[in-house]
């Protein structure tokens, strides 16, 4: 198991926007092509208060690509992405790395 962490740094006062967009539009989405996410945060005392971060898990990086690639060409997240960014961005940055587990994890 490995685990894939985003880090989206919003346009800023565009976090509420990220927020709709996840709860409304995304996870919807990921579930129709077997995305699993491990859990969503955002930054209670720290640097910005404009980070969402979240977490994927992957069996391994074959799956991780063939889902993720069929989720970002889906149609359905194409137009929708466009009709929430009809007014500007809502994303300045993403970061993500793939974490593997050290021997010992509690996660594996």
């Amino acid at each position: 198991m490995i685990h894939e962490l985003r880090i989206y740094e919003c346009v800023p006062g565009k976090l509420p926007a990220l927020h709709r967009r996840f709860e409304m539009i995304t996870l919807k989405i990921w579930q129709k092509h077997g995305i699993r996410q491990a859990g969503f945060w955002t930054t209670l005392i720290g640097e910005s208060n404009q980070n969402l971060y979240y977490l994927l898990e992957w069996q391994d990086l074959a799956e991780r690509e063939r889902k993720w690639n069929a989720f970002v060409q889906d149609p359905e997240w194409q137009k929708a992405r466009a009709e929430t960014e009809k007014d500007g961005p809502i994303v300045a940055k993403v970061t993500n790395y793939i974490l593997a587990p050290t021997p010992y994890s509690s996660v594996r």
